[in-house]
């Protein structure tokens, strides 16, 4: 089959090309994001490639269509960015990367907790100054700390195996209960509940209508003071705006994020030459108790070799039997 990626970087022509080894697909790589300007790119391709900030609305979609495309290949496993419905009428197949490496996230997430707890961000730099003073750079022991974990799919697990190994003790909140996780002491409660006893709130779950903004200015009151908020699920999981008056008023003591909801013009790009022109975010630098990094927790050689493995697969499957080996439906859209 003959493939147009979009949103290229060097990473990914390294680990799709491994993997793409003797197959025969022809894979072309674009730099540009897919969007309705760079469509036209993809004429005559049976399928493209399009990664967490690409768009893939029926607008573009029907371009896609027009040139012949007939899968759209995620190099995700989130598919927000996808109109499904309009695939599913245009003829379209949507495949994704259901799992790649869990670990590789969730220990993103824990490195974030400990930086922020031990200030190591902050400490970093004051080193480098030559200043070794230790004020202001007070942590507390994870040891006993109550850790509320939203989403307790396969990465929301793994952390909490991590956080039971700190001796802390463990809350989720999920549709359904994860045994492996109340093997582990894990106690289900509520959304409310969890808010309100989290020391430390890692958020894991996909992007859904229930989930949008659960982070906002009305749930804000609900949170423990002073508590941690980490977010390497969904930017839009987090209401921005009241995460920074929850960080002015000191009801979020700290906050770690790997992903934010307006990221599409900032994340995987180089723009440490220009201005930041979104306002929010650009304030959200400004507190010295927010650690951000840019969409990086899936970042590990394990994880790309899965992420490449798995668009191959889903690209040979379709080619020889017209049915990605997983592919995303309506149905799941509903369900997130």
């Amino acid at each position: 089959m003959q493939l147009t990626v979009f949103s290229t970087k060097p990473y990914d022509r390294q680990f799709l090309n491994a993997a793409n080894g003797d197959t025969g697909h022809d894979l072309r790589f674009l730099d540009v994001r897919l969007s309705m300007d760079t469509a036209p790119l993809a004429r005559g391709s049976d399928a493209v490639c399009i990664f967490v900030n690409d768009t893939a609305d029926r607008s573009i979609l029907e371009i896609l269509a027009q040139g012949g495309t007939r899968l759209v290949a995620l190099r995700s496993a989130g598919f927000n960015h996808v109109d499904l419905v309009a695939a599913r009428e245009l003829g379209i197949t949507v495949a994704r990367v259901p799992a790649y490496s869990p670990h590789a996230v969730a220990e993103h997430t824990v490195a974030l907790i400990l930086s922020l707890n031990r200030n190591i961000h902050r400490a970093y730099n004051r080193v480098r100054e030559g200043n070794f003073a230790l004020d202001g750079l007070m942590g507390v022991d994870l040891h006993g700390k109550t850790v509320g974990i939203v989403g307790t799919g396969t990465i929301g697990a793994v952390l909490a195996r991590i956080m039971a190994g700190f001796g802390c003790t463990l809350l989720g909140h999920d549709i359904a209960v994860n045994l492996e996780c109340a093997a582990l002491g894990m106690r289900y409660v509520s959304r409310d509940e969890i808010l309100a006893q989290s020391d430390i709130l890692s958020l894991h779950c996909p992007l859904t209508p229930e989930t949008h903004h659960m982070i906002d200015a009305d749930t804000l009151p609900l949170l423990k003071p002073g508590m941690m908020l980490i977010n390497t699920s969904r930017g839009a999981v987090i209401d921005t705006r009241a995460a920074i008056r929850g960080l002015k008023d000191g009801t979020i003591g700290s906050l770690g994020l790997d992903v934010y909801e307006e990221e599409g013009d900032l994340f995987f790009e180089d723009l440490s030459a220009g201005m930041i022109q979104d306002d929010v975010f650009a304030r959200l630098l400004t507190f010295p108790n927010v650690l951000i990094t840019g969409h990086q927790a899936f970042f590990t050689r394990e994880a790309l070799t899965k992420i490449a493995q798995t668009t191959i697969d889903n690209i040979g499957a379709f080619a020889q039997t017209g049915t990605a080996l997983h592919e995303v439906s309506t149905e799941k859209l509903a369900k997130g």
